[in-house]
């Protein structure tokens, strides 16, 4: 059995009445035949294990779990060059390193995430110059309509007021949240034009913007920005040298981890 199938029994379910006769074979996997090889797959692939529940939602715990277990690996793991750049805010950057390296994990085409621009209020502030002309005399003088060399600058004074008016926020659209969805509508796959009109009938290509995976990935430059706070010596030539490769090498981490974890519940289930 998958592991994706074992979500399933974590969802409520509403009452089936039905004349169809449920299966009764001895090898049909009950409820609690699937808790008890939740159960074994946790004692062998914990970390794993922790990672797929906390990236489908199921338990905030286990995403707690499997930050902490890669905010360990990556402390264990770090390059001596990393290592040497962070020095005393070492184990703080090995935290947000593993917080972004699961938020990438974690990310699919449902995502969203709360608008910084606006707080996720979708409101926000924009700034608007207005000019207002006043007269020190209060209107326009007699002598200004009677002579020709008499211009409007002579009597009129303008001043510039700035204010800040209420404004939809234009980052997200008054949502007040941003979603990871590409444009291909999270499909992974767009219309190609050009071969549709040579062939007459719709063909579709990989969408180019998300490389087919439906979504916008985290990045790294974000991740770059957020190290830049207790690091702002961090220059991007070190970071994309030897912070970039090893920040990937974390999102890898939890990728094989879910791999572990899935094998270990197929072993566990096939008896």
């Amino acid at each position: 059995m998958k592991l994706e199938v074992s979500l399933k029994h974590f969802s409520p379910q509403g009452m089936n009445i039905s004349d169809s006769v449920k299966g009764t074979s001895p090898d049909r996997l009950t409820g609690t035949d699937v808790m008890a090889a939740i159960g074994t797959t946790s004692s062998r692939a914990r970390f794993g294990l922790a990672a797929f529940f906390g990236k489908a939602g199921i338990s905030k715990t286990d995403e707690q779990i499997a930050v902490q277990a890669l905010v360990r690996h990556a402390m264990e793991v770090a390059p001596k060059n990393v290592r040497k750049a962070a020095g005393g805010e070492f184990g703080w950057c090995m935290q947000v390193l593993a917080q972004f390296a699961f938020a990438e994990y974690a990310r699919s085409a449902a995502s969203s995430s709360t608008c910084t621009t606006c707080s996720g209020t979708g409101r926000t502030t924009r700034m608007q110059i207005t000019r207002k002309v006043s007269y020190p005399w209060g209107k326009a003088p007699y002598w200004a309509c009677r002579s020709r060399a008499a211009r409007p600058s002579d009597w009129e004074k303008w001043t510039e007021i700035t204010e800040y008016i209420p404004a939809v926020c234009e980052t997200c659209e008054g949502k007040g949240i941003i979603s990871a969805r590409c444009r291909c509508g999270g499909k992974g796959e767009v219309l190609d034009r050009k071969a549709t009109s040579e062939r007459g009938a719709p063909v579709f290509k990989t969408c180019e913007r998300c490389s087919g995976n439906g979504f916008s990935a985290v990045s790294s430059a974000t991740v770059h920005r957020a190290i830049l706070k207790n690091l702002p010596d961090l220059h991007q030539s070190s970071w994309s040298r030897n912070w970039k490769p090893f920040y990937e090498r974390l999102v890898d981490a939890l990728n094989e981890g879910e791999r572990h974890a899935a094998v270990e519940f197929d072993k566990a289930t096939a008896y």
